[in-house]
C-alpha cells in the first residue's frame, strides 16, 4: 500500500513538472507576436561640432573646436555674463566637479561661471563675449597659460 501511494505521488509530481514546461508552440507564438510590432530605434543626435583651421594668431596647427548649443547660466546672478561667444574650459555631468573648477578659475582672477545645456551638461565658461575674435583671443591665452590643463579649451556659440 505504501509503495502504491509513493508511486501515485511520484506520477503526480512528474505530470505536474511536465505541465509547467513551456511548449515550443508558446515560444513560437510569442516570437511571431514580437515580430509584428514595429521596432522604433532611439537615436541620439550627436552634439554639433565644427572644426575649423586655426587662426593666424594661433601658432599651433591644432584645429579649433567650435560648438553651437543653447545654454543658460546655472546661477541667476550670472545671467548678465552670458553672451554669444563663450570660451569653455570644462564640461561635466556632475555639478560639484564643475563648481570646483569654476572656483579655482575665479581664484586665478578669471570671471568664470557655470552654464548648462539641454542635455544637463555643466559647462565651465572662463569668458563670454559678443564678438568671436575676443573669445578666440581669450581661448588662446588660456591655452598658453595652462598648456597641460586647458589645451582642449573650445568655443561655444550660444543659440
Amino acid at each position: 500500500m505504501k509503495k502504491n501511494w509513493i508511486l501515485v505521488v511520484a506520477v503526480a509530481i512528474a505530470v505536474g513538472l511536465a505541465s509547467c514546461k513551456a511548449k515550443e508552440s508558446s515560444y513560437k507564438a510569442a516570437y511571431e507576436k514580437a515580430q509584428e510590432k514595429p521596432v522604433a530605434e532611439q537615436t541620439v543626435a550627436p552634439e554639433p561640432v565644427v572644426t575649423k583651421p586655426a587662426s593666424s594668431s594661433n601658432t599651433s596647427s591644432t584645429p579649433v573646436r567650435v560648438s553651437t548649443e543653447k545654454i543658460t547660466t546655472v546661477n541667476a546672478g550670472d545671467a548678465s555674463k552670458l553672451k554669444m561667444f563663450n570660451v569653455v574650459v570644462g564640461s561635466f555631468t556632475i555639478k560639484t566637479n564643475a563648481s570646483n573648477l569654476q572656483e579655482s578659475l575665479v581664484a586665478d582672477g578669471y570671471n568664470a561661471f557655470l552654464a548648462q545645456n539641454a542635455k544637463g551638461m555643466y559647462r565651465v565658461i572662463v569668458g563670454s563675449f559678443d564678438d568671436r575674435p575676443s573669445a578666440t583671443e581669450l581661448r588662446e591665452s588660456v591655452k598658453a597659460k595652462y598648456p597641460n590643463r586647458f589645451s582642449d579649451a573650445w568655443l561655444l556659440i550660444n543659440e
